[in-house]
């Protein structure tokens, strides 16, 4: 099955409502941004960092624009030191690659216990993008219905102060 018709599909059984815009291959920021120019919606970065033991996974969802400062995350979830996984990694546990990372990686059963965070600097209204497991599609929907997938997947949101 594509990658993005599983999104598609669990989303529907989910109730939760999404737009999609489709493009051809976004292979930067700057050209997504490009592809949905005109769409009202916040586009996003999605992290996936470890901690320095790798014993603890982190999927972080912020504002493009946004810079992350990874010690005052580590600061803030108790963690020594934070650092993005390696590339195997990523597709151990979220089925993915580089520049498609995002929150439907967690539709993978090794993601359950990946820990996701979410800028707190969203509100439950604010719509916000992402891949859907493909660079040539960017979906949009809300926050709240970005929470409310992951509670379907059993994954608890940590909203925090992402700086």
């Amino acid at each position: 099955m594509d990658k993005d018709k599983k999104v598609f599909d669990a989303l529907d059984s989910m109730g939760i409502v999404y737009e999609v815009v489709e493009h051809p291959p976004a292979t930067s920021i700057e050209k997504a941004s490009e592809y949905i120019e005109g769409k009202q919606g916040v586009r996003t970065k999605t992290l996936f960092l470890t901690n320095q033991k790798k014993t603890a996974y982190y999927l972080v969802v912020t504002d493009e624009g946004k810079r992350i400062n990874l010690q005052h995350l580590a600061d803030s979830l108790h963690e020594k030191r934070m650092k993005f996984s390696s590339e195997s990694l990523l597709k151990e546990k979220l089925g993915t690659v580089p520049g498609v990372v995002s929150i439907f990686g967690l539709l993978c059963e090794q993601a359950r216990d990946v820990h996701l965070i979410v800028d707190n600097a969203f509100q439950p209204d604010t719509i916000v993008t992402f891949h859907p497991g493909v660079n040539t599609k960017t979906l949009f929907m809300t926050v709240k219905d970005m929470k409310m997938f992951a509670h379907h997947l059993g994954i608890e949101v940590c909203m925090l102060s992402i700086a």
